[in-house]
């Protein structure tokens, strides 16, 4: 794989490719939460949830909005690049999962399949398999 090739998931590993910041964009996707919340449910230590909130902030991918002015609180949530990042936790979540054995925990919720995540075509209104894909990515 060229470097010229990788450049755009060097970039994007670059400023999500830590596993406490997949965890917590994975927690923020059901809504906003407080700083204890976060650290509660992720079982991270407080310094680690810190660094890791004020990187995704300064990265454009977490707003935080106070909720107390003494002492300072603030609440968490994915700004719209934050919540873009549901399609590629999902597609990582399915790859553990098939690997590891476990079930999916993407459901329909009509019929109760698990879901799928696939490549689509916007133009020809069609999936694309592996064999029509043409990548600049030399994944």
């Amino acid at each position: 794989m060229g470097h010229q090739a990788a450049d755009p998931l060097r970039r994007a590993l670059d400023r999500v490719g830590d596993r406490w910041v997949l965890l917590i964009v994975r927690a923020l996707l059901d809504g906003p939460q407080r700083f204890g919340e976060l650290g509660d449910a992720l079982g991270v230590a407080p310094n680690v949830l810190t660094q890791r909130l004020r990187q995704l902030e300064a990265d454009g991918v977490v707003v935080a909005n106070p909720y107390s002015q003494r002492p300072p609180r603030f609440s968490y949530e994915l700004t719209a690049p934050g919540r873009e990042l549901a399609g590629a936790l999902t597609l990582l979540t399915q790859w553990g999962a098939h690997r590891s054995g476990a079930s999916p925990d993407a459901f329909h919720d009509r019929c109760g399949t698990p879901i799928e995540v696939r490549a689509w075509c916007p133009t020809c209104d069609e999936p694309i398999d592996d064999v029509e894909r043409s990548s600049t990515y030399d994944i």
